[in-house]
C-alpha cells in the first residue's frame, strides 16, 4: 500500500524549490536554479537504493532498478521533467491540502479574492472526498511535472521495499527544460538504454496518450514605409494594417480557442508592431501529417499573395519543425500502450486514451529510437494559479508505475 503523507510530504519537498525554465536562455538547463532540484534527486535516489544513479553537465539524471528476476526481460524506463513553465511565477509556491474536497468552491486566496470553483473547472467534482494540493493563489503549483518525479521515485522505492514484486531491469530519467521543448535535446538515449519508455506528464487519472500535434513556429515579418504623417499620402505604407490582413486571411475558427480533440489549429503567440515593421509570432499545430504540411503551405501561399498584391516583398516568413506526432514510431510497438493499459484496469482504473493537444519529451524520445507514450500525472490546470492535483491520483499513477513494471516481466 503507497503512504498518503509519504507522497504528499515528497511532493511538497519538490514544488517548494522553484525550477521555472527560461526561453531566452541559451544554457542547459536555461536556469540555474533547476540545479537545486536536481542534486537534490540525486542524493534521493541513492538514498531509497537505486544503482548507478548519475548526472550529466546539463542536468540529465538518470537511475537503474536493477532486474529481481532471472529470465530476460525488456529493459524500461519512466521519465519526468524537473522544470516548473516560465507562463506563470514558480517561485514561493505555497502548497494548500484540502482534505476530504466537498466538491464547493476553495479559496485559495481569500485577499485577493482567487477562487477555484467547480463551476468554471467542472473537473473538480470527480474529486469530491478526496484530498487535493492547490496553490495560494499566487502561484503555479508544479504539479506538472513533479507529479510525476513524486510518482516515479516513490513507484522505484516500492519496488525496492517490496522485492515480492517481480520485474526487469527499470531506468528512470529526469531532464531539464522540458516546458521550454527543450527536455529531450540532450537527453542520452543510448547511455538510457531502454527498449521503450513512459513519460509520466499528463493530466487527469486514467489518461494515456500515444498521439501528438505535429508542431511547427513561424515568424512573419511585414516591411512598410514611415514619413511623416501630414506628408504620407501614396507614400505611407503601416505595416501593422498588412499584419491584420495577413491574420484576417486565415481561418479565424481554426484558432485553438475554437478548436478540440484532433481540430489543427494556427495560434497567434505574439505581436510587436510599428508603422515600419511589425513581427507576428505563430504557431501551428495538427495531428493528421498531411494537414499540418497543408497549414504551413498555406502560410507561404498567404504571403506570396500578399506579396503579389503589393508588387513587391513586403511579407517574408520563416517556418521551423518543432516536433511530430509520435504516433507513427508508436503504432508498431502497440504492446507497449497495451501493457499501461492494462496496467490501469489492474488497478481499478479506465483508461482514457486521447490525443494530446500539445507536444511531449515522449514525442522527441520517440524519434530518437526510444518508443515513449505518455501516462497521467493526475494534475490538473497546468501553468497557472488554479493548478491542482488529487493526492489519490498520485498514489495511483505509482500504483500503475509498479505495475507496468510487474507485468512486463510477466511477458516472457
Amino acid at each position: 500500500m503507497i503512504d498518503k503523507k509519504h507522497i504528499i510530504d515528497r511532493f511538497i519537498s519538490y514544488v517548494t524549490i522553484d525550477t521555472e525554465s527560461d526561453p531566452n536562455s541559451d544554457t542547459t538547463p536555461s536556469t540555474e536554479k533547476q540545479w537545486n532540484l536536481a542534486h537534490a534527486l540525486v542524493k534521493e535516489l541513492t538514498a531509497i537504493g537505486m544503482t548507478d544513479v548519475s548526472i550529466d553537465q546539463n542536468a540529465y539524471i538518470m537511475a537503474t532498478l536493477p532486474s529481481n528476476v532471472d529470465h530476460d526481460v525488456p529493459v524500461i524506463g519512466f521519465i519526468s521533467h524537473f522544470d516548473t513553465s516560465p507562463d506563470f511565477t514558480g517561485a514561493n509556491i505555497k502548497p494548500q491540502i484540502i482534505e476530504k474536497y466537498d466538491g464547493k468552491d476553495i479559496v485559495l486566496n481569500a485577499e485577493k479574492d482567487i477562487v477555484l470553483s467547480p463551476d468554471l473547472f467542472d473537473d473538480l467534482l470527480q474529486y469530491t472526498g478526496q484530498t487535493l494540493i492547490t496553490t495560494d493563489g499566487n502561484t503555479l503549483l508544479g504539479a506538472d511535472d513533479k507529479a510525476g518525479i513524486t510518482e516515479i521515485v516513490s513507484a522505484m522505492e516500492y519496488l525496492i521495499q517490496h522485492p515480492e514484486i517481480k520485474h526487469g531491469e527499470i531506468r528512470i530519467g529526469f531532464t531539464p527544460d522540458e516546458e521550454i521543448g527543450r527536455g529531450a535535446h540532450k537527453f542520452d538515449v543510448e547511455k538510457f538504454g531502454a527498449e521503450w519508455a513512459y513519460t509520466m506528464d499528463g493530466s487527469q487519472i486514467g489518461e494515456l496518450e500515444y498521439e501528438n500535434f505535429n508542431a511547427a513556429a513561424a515568424t512573419v515579418k511585414i516591411k512598410g514605409t514611415i514619413v511623416h504623417p501630414g506628408y504620407a499620402k501614396g507614400k505611407m505604407v503601416n505595416s501593422m494594417y498588412i499584419a491584420t490582413e495577413f491574420i484576417n486571411s486565415l481561418p479565424l475558427l481554426e484558432t485553438p480557442e475554437h478548436t478540440e480533440n484532433y481540430q489543427g489549429f494556427f495560434h497567434l503567440a505574439s505581436i510587436d508592431g510599428s508603422v515600419e515593421e511589425t513581427v507576428l509570432k505563430y504557431i501551428v499545430r495538427d495531428h493528421d501529417k498531411d494537414h499540418f504540411n497543408a497549414r504551413k503551405e498555406a502560410m507561404h501561399q498567404l504571403t506570396f499573395d500578399i506579396n503579389t498584391q503589393y508588387e513587391r516583398e513586403v511579407v517574408t516568413i520563416d517556418i521551423e519543425d518543432q516536433y511530430f506526432n509520435m504516433k507513427e514510431k508508436i503504432e508498431p510497438v502497440m504492446h507497449i500502450v497495451d501493457i499501461a493499459a492494462e496496467a490501469m484496469l489492474a488497478v481499478n482504473i479506465k483508461p482514457l486514451i486521447k490525443p494530446i493537444r500539445g507536444g511531449t519529451d515522449g514525442s522527441q524520445l520517440s524519434y530518437m529510437g526510444l518508443p515513449c507514450p505518455n501516462i497521467f500525472a493526475g494534475g490538473h490546470n497546468f501553468h497557472g494559479r488554479y493548478e491542482y492535483v488529487p493526492v489519490e491520483s498520485m498514489i495511483k499513477a505509482t500504483e500503475v508505475i509498479c505495475k507496468i513494471a510487474e507485468l512486463t516481466a510477466l511477458r516472457k
